[in-house]
């Protein structure tokens, strides 16, 4: 068994448990107990789990699930909110803009207003908020349901005759090394398709995303031209990605009905 299939046994173990052990690892695997503990580390050293002694358990302050929810993701909503709020800031009318699929660009959605702008997304939640608002012109590509989302080869190649102004991007984890990750291969195909075919790239990405990787990585952050996150991250990390020369912006949390709003 490769290491990435035993690194998404341990996380789906993880997610069903909440803990998992060494030994019992080592004997599923078929695989020695010091593999599993060099397994361990590496997913650790991603920010997806915390070794104990014998065994791991899950990192409290984890990314998001291994597949894409039936329900959106309710971490960090109030971040989340924040954030999507700035990002409409950069939307002008007669745009041509992607939403990539995710609980941030779901808020997006909602927060939208009705005004003359196209929108092509996969994101069957995303969809649903938009046929409600009758001047935004809205983009479906075609394929299968799967889960919340509609994939599949034909429509990756209809996206690439596409030309979006900008996009708004999901990931699972931002990283120095690893960059832009997620933990589905055929996900992350959809998200560098979109990426392709954009003039601007924005990642949305709150605090608790920094320093996390997940199993597969589809971007570097070179290939990106904005970071929207949160005054939550912390100054220490957050000079990390500014040293990057990428910009990044900040929204404010809500405070007594304050609105959102930038920094760089």
């Amino acid at each position: 068994m490769l290491a990435a299939e035993r690194h998404r046994k341990i996380i789906e173990k993880l997610e069903q448990l909440g803990a998992v052990k060494v030994s019992e690892l080592s004997e599923q695997f078929g695989v020695t107990e010091k593999t599993v503990r060099e397994d361990l580390e590496k997913l650790e050293e991603k920010g997806l789990l915390k070794r104990m002694h014998g065994g791991a358990v899950v990192e409290q302050e984890g990314e998001d699930s291994l597949y894409p929810l039936q329900f959106p993701n309710s971490k960090h909503q109030q971040a989340k909110s924040a954030i999507a709020a700035l990002a409409l800031t950069c939307i002008e009318e007669n745009d041509i803009i992607a939403l990539d699929a995710g609980s941030t660009t779901l808020e997006m959605a909602k927060k939208l207003p009705n005004m003359p702008v196209t929108v092509l997304t996969n994101d069957l939640l995303i969809i649903r908020e938009l046929t409600l608002k009758d001047q935004v012109r809205l983009v479906i590509p075609g394929g299968y349901r799967h889960n919340n989302l509609l994939i599949g080869a034909e429509s990756q190649e209809w996206i690439k005759r596409l030309n979006v102004h900008k996009l708004f991007l999901s990931t699972t984890g931002i990283h120095l090394e690893y960059g832009l990750t997620i933990f589905t291969e055929e996900l992350s195909k959809l998200k560098k398709l979109y990426m392709d075919n954009a003039k601007i790239v924005y990642c949305l990405a709150d605090h608790s995303k920094f320093d996390k990787g997940a199993l597969i990585t589809f971007a570097g952050l070179d290939e990106i031209d904005c970071i929207i996150t949160d005054e939550g991250i912390s100054p220490e990390i957050a000079v990390k990605y500014e040293g990057l020369q990428i910009q990044m912006m900040k929204a404010q949390l809500a405070e007594s009905g304050k609105r959102a709003k930038g920094r760089t």
